[in-house]
């Protein structure tokens, strides 16, 4: 069996040991006699890995009794509409850290007005700003945790006198933060938790009672919580691998173990970086660096689809930049192992030594 190191940004690389689990849950799951994708989501069997599923979520992430749990086809996209169609009734601020928050906006911008509480445009999204303009009659503050093509991401979280909504798709369940300072949180599963196919949010119940109702049945998020996410026939399958991924996570120590972990794979493809005078070229501010995508330059164009060929070459996948800001980057989502980040940054100190 050939495995690559995998550094797309997205769907992921998972744990082998939780592909090897799914194998088995693909024929007979708790047995059932029948694989994960076969059995109903009304039988029994799937409400105990449900509920199993929420409990892991709600003990990893410490949250209050005030919050609910559902989950939703459609992914990110999605959740850009169902945030602006359920709680704008006047306006939106949205932080505008890069193309992530312009979709949530633009999308949202159906619904009501949305505007740009502040921006990073004028560094082309190199860093977090930390202050936020906010006008009268405003109902949320909406931000994205995690910027994936620019590689910043949040340290610190905005204190704001509105709701404040948050976009962590990318990094969620990444590191140890205080849950519990969002009015509510979203994440497509497909980065750090799992399959790509759904998305689950954490939805204060204060902000869930705000909600509108003026939207179709499927739109709005208390049809989810009511119906337990099975209004219809939900994401089963990618429900499933987030299961699994929970899973994972807590038999590695959990949160503060796999922050550690994490920690120690960006600061090996960062120190490379910083350590190389100048021949990588990092895109965010140190301050704002994210330890999910590290986004980098070389001297030329033709430099960097060199780098990109040569690393294909040598079973590295996944680390061409992406198209707004071009250069390379690097995804460190949880499964990546800190031994396929150090062969990385070994790469790339021996393709310096040859092309500096």
């Amino acid at each position: 069996m050939k495995r690559v190191f995998n550094f797309n940004a997205g769907p992921s690389p998972m744990p082998i040991e939780v592909l090897e689990e799914m194998k088995n849950d693909l024929t007979d799951f708790r047995g059932t006699g029948m694989g994960i994708t076969e059995i109903s989501h009304r039988s029994p069997v799937f409400q105990d890995m449900l509920d199993e599923t929420k409990a892991y979520l709600r003990q990893m992430m410490k949250l209050d009794d005030d919050y609910e749990i559902v989950f939703m086809q459609g992914g990110g996209t999605m959740q850009f509409l169902m945030t602006g169609c359920n709680f704008l009734h006047t306006r939106g601020a949205y932080a505008d850290t890069g193309v992530w928050a312009h979709k949530a906006r633009n999308t949202a911008a159906f619904f009501g007005e949305t505007y740009d509480a502040n921006t990073a445009k004028d560094r082309n999204y190199a860093y977090i700003p930390d202050t936020y303009d906010i006008r009268p009659d405003t109902n949320y503050l909406y931000i994205c945790a995690n910027n994936t093509i620019y590689g910043t991401e949040y340290k610190d979280f905005p204190k704001v006198d509105v709701p404040l909504i948050c976009d962590m798709s990318s990094d969620i369940l990444s590191r140890e933060i205080d849950f519990n300072q969002f009015d509510m949180i979203w994440a497509g599963i497909q980065k750090n938790l799992g399959a790509a196919g759904a998305a689950f949010a954490v939805i204060r119940k204060g902000l869930l009672e705000k909600a509108r109702t003026d939207i179709p049945e499927y739109l709005q998020y208390q049809t989810f919580v009511k119906n337990d996410s099975t209004y219809n026939t939900p994401p089963v399958f990618c429900i499933y691998t987030l299961n699994r991924m929970l899973h994972w996570i807590w038999n590695m120590g959990g949160l503060k173990a796999i922050e550690e972990r994490n920690k120690v794979k960006a600061g090996l493809i960062y120190d490379t970086i910083d350590q190389s005078g100048g021949f990588y070229k990092g895109h965010a501010d140190v301050k704002d660096r994210s330890m999910m995508n590290v986004a980098f330059n070389l001297a030329t164009p033709e430099l960097e689809k060199d780098f990109v060929e040569k690393a294909k070459k040598n079973d590295f996948i996944g680390v061409k930049g992406h198209r707004l800001v071009g250069g390379l980057r690097i995804s460190l989502y949880n499964a990546v192992t800190p031994e396929a980040a150090k062969a990385l940054a070994d790469f790339m100190k021996e393709y310096k030594r040859t092309n500096g």
